[in-house]
C-alpha cells in the first residue's frame, strides 16, 4: 500500500539527501607511488571528499591550470619536480593554496622548509589514517575560516560604498567629490561637523575604499577613555609598567598597523599626552608605556572633532604643530538643517534599513509626517534623524509612517510656526520673540543648553549670558 507522504517532508528529504550527496571539498593528491595514491583516494572518497590523483610534479601543475582544488596533498621527494618546487610553483601562482606535505621519517627539517614556504602541515610516512583524516579536517577549516574572512571583508566594504552616503545636496556633493579623492591617497584627514553628521561613517568609507582596506579600521573615542589610560590604549604596555598591567598589552597603534587609525573627539586629548601623539605620526614610532623599545608602525590617520580645533590652538588647549600634522586634508560635514532636500532621500534610506528588520512592508511616509521632518531644526542631526525613521518604524501599525508615530518633540515643534504668527500680529520687538524663541529651543531640546546653543548657532557663553539675562529682568519684573 502506498500511502500519501506530505510534499513539504519530501522536499526536506530530498534537500537532506543533497546536501549529503555534496563533496566536502575537492583533492588533488601528488605522489609517484601508485599504490598510495589509490590507497588515499579510497580514503579520502569514503570521508565525503572529491579526490583525484596524479603521479608527478608537472601532471599537478597541468591539473591546477585547468581545474581548482581545495587542498593539494603532495609528496616532498618525487623525481622530476619535486614536492618542494611544486609548493613554490603552485604558491607563486596561487598564494592562497591549501597544501598539505607527505614526507619521510628522515626528512622531517625538509618539510619545516616546506612549511616556511607556505604549507599548511605535513605528514610523515608512514602515518595512520585517522592522523591524515585529522590534518586534512584541520586543513579544510582553515580553509572555512579563510572564506568567511573573505565574505566578512566584503560585506564590510560594501556596507560602507560611497553610495551608503546619502545625498543629493550641494554640500553633500562637495563631501563625495573630496572623499574620493583623498580615498587613494595616504595624507591625514581631520573631519569636522556637528555630532550626528555621520563622521566615523566618511572615515570607514575612507579606509574601505583605499588601498588599506584589507587592513585593520581601528576607532578610539578619545573621549570616552580617562586621561590615565589613553596613553596605553593607544600605544600599548609592557608587564609591571602600572600597578594592573599583568601582561604585555597592543596598543591602537601597533593594532591598526598597514591599516586606519580613527581618532574620533580627538580634541579630548590632554596637553600632556600631544607630544607623544605627535611624535608617533611624525615618525611612524611608537613606545609602550614601560618600554624603551622603539616600534615602527604603518598607519594612516584619520581624526574627527565637533569643536572648532582652530579654536582650541588659539587658546592654547590643543598644539598647534599636532594640529598641521593631523589636518592635511579637512572634510567638513554640513548639520543637517542646512541640506534639508536630503531627508527625503535619507527618510528613505532608513526605512529600507530597520523595516525588514521588523519584518513590516512600509512604502513610505505620508505628507504631513514628511512636513514634520522637514520643519525639524536636528540638533542631532542624521543619527538622531535615523533613530526617528527607527522608533516610527517599530510602533507604526500602518503602511505609511504617520505623524502620529514621530515622538512629540518634533510635532511639537510645529507649534513654533504658530507661535511666530502670533508674535508677529501683536508687533512684538525683536528681543522679546528672540528671548520666547530661546525659551522654545531649550524646551525643544529637553534642557540641554550645549544642544540649544548649537541649534541656535551662538556660542555656549553667549546663551548663558542671555538666560542670566532673562532671570534678572523676570527678578525686577
Amino acid at each position: 500500500m502506498i500511502t500519501d507522504v506530505p510534499e513539504t517532508k519530501l522536499d526536506a528529504d530530498l534537500m537532506k539527501d543533497v546536501k549529503e550527496s555534496r563533496p566536502k571539498g575537492t583533492i588533488l593528491v601528488v605522489d609517484d607511488d601508485k599504490e598510495l595514491c589509490a590507497l588515499l583516494v579510497d580514503l579520502l572518497t569514503e570521508e565525503g571528499y572529491e579526490t583525484e590523483s596524479v603521479q608527478s610534479g608537472s601532471k599537478a601543475i597541468r591539473h591546477l591550470e585547468e581545474k581548482e582544488y581545495d587542498l593539494l596533498i603532495s609528496d616532498i621527494r618525487m623525481p622530476g619536480l619535486s614536492g618542494l618546487d611544486l609548493l613554490q610553483a603552485v604558491k607563486a601562482v596561487r598564494p592562497q593554496q591549501t597544501i598539505i606535505m607527505i614526507t619521510a621519517f628522515g626528512t622531517v627539517e625538509t618539510a619545516i622548509d616546506a612549511m616556511k614556504l607556505g604549507a599548511f602541515d605535513y605528514i610523515i610516512k608512514p602515518f595512520k589514517t585517522e592522523e591524515l583524516i585529522v590534518v586534512v579536517k584541520r586543513s579544510f577549516e582553515q580553509i572555512r575560516l579563510h572564506e568567511e574572512v573573505i565574505r566578512l571583508r566584503q560585506a564590510v566594504a560594501k556596507e560602507y560604498q560611497f553610495s551608503n552616503i546619502v545625498g543629493k545636496s550641494k554640500e553633500m556633493q562637495s563631501v563625495f567629490q573630496l572623499i574620493r579623492r583623498v580615498s587613494e591617497s595616504t595624507a591625514n584627514i581631520l573631519i569636522t561637523g556637528e555630532s550626528g553628521t555621520g563622521k566615523e561613517l566618511v572615515a570607514k568609507a575612507i579606509h574601505y575604499n583605499s588601498p588599506r582596506k584589507n587592513r585593520p579600521f581601528v576607532a578610539i573615542n578619545c573621549a570616552a577613555i580617562p586621561e590615565m589610560l589613553l596613553e596605553s590604549e593607544l600605544f600599548g604596555h609592557v608587564r609591571g609598567a602600572f600597578t594592573d598591567a599583568h601582561f604585555d598589552k597592543k596598543g591602537m597603534f601597533e593594532e591598526a598597523s598597514g591599516g586606519t587609525l580613527f581618532l574620533d573627539e580627538i580634541d579630548e586629548i590632554v596637553l600632556d599626552l600631544q607630544p607623544k601623539l605627535l611624535r608617533a605620526i611624525q615618525e611612524k614610532t611608537i613606545r609602550r608605556v614601560g618600554s624603551t623599545r622603539t616600534i615602527m608602525v604603518d598607519i594612516r590617520i584619520i581624526s574627527a572633532t565637533n569643536h572648532d580645533l582652530m579654536e582650541e590652538v588659539r587658546q592654547k588647549r590643543f598644539r598647534d604643530d599636532l594640529y598641521y600634522r593631523v589636518n592635511v586634508i579637512e572634510i567638513e560635514m554640513p548639520p543637517l538643517r542646512k541640506r534639508r532636500e536630503d531627508i527625503p532621500l535619507l527618510v528613505d534610506f532608513f526605512l529600507n534599513r530597520h523595516a525588514p528588520t521588523w519584518g513590516k512592508q512600509i512604502s513610505g511616509i505620508t505628507e504631513s509626517a514628511m512636513n514634520i521632518l522637514m520643519d525639524y531644526p536636528w540638533p542631532g542631526n542624521v543619527r538622531e534623524l535615523e533613530s526617528v525613521i527607527e522608533r516610527a518604524v517599530t510602533l507604526t501599525q500602518m503602511e505609511k509612517i504617520t505623524s502620529n508615530d514621530l515622538p512629540s518633540v518634533l510635532t511639537s515643534h510645529q507649534g513654533d510656526q504658530l507661535l511666530l504668527d502670533q508674535m508677529m500680529s501683536k508687533m512684538c520687538s525683536l528681543e522679546e520673540l528672540e528671548k520666547e524663541y530661546v525659551h522654545r529651543v531649550l524646551q525643544l531640546v529637553g534642557g540641554n543648553k550645549l544642544r540649544a546653543a548649537k541649534v541656535l548657532q551662538i556660542d555656549r557663553k553667549t546663551l548663558y549670558r542671555k538666560l542670566d539675562q532673562y532671570q534678572k529682568e523676570k527678578a525686577h519684573s
